[in-house]
């Protein structure tokens, strides 16, 4: 019997929107922009918040 996983609740800080690629502003000289990445610091990246467990909790 197949198991189902219960869907993780998505990172109220970045709504499931995890990496973003930002612009310098500079272009290198073949002419494209010059971008970096940013990851959800709240998340670490994976747009998903964490479950406590009851262990944890406890």
């Amino acid at each position: 019997m197949p198991q189902h996983t219960p869907p993780r609740p998505i990172c109220g800080h970045c709504d499931g929107f995890p990496t973003v690629t930002i612009t310098t502003g500079q272009t290198a000289p073949n002419g494209q922009r010059q971008t970096i990445t940013a990851h959800c610091p709240a998340c670490h990246g994976t747009g998903h918040t964490r479950t406590v467990s009851k262990a944890v909790a406890a």
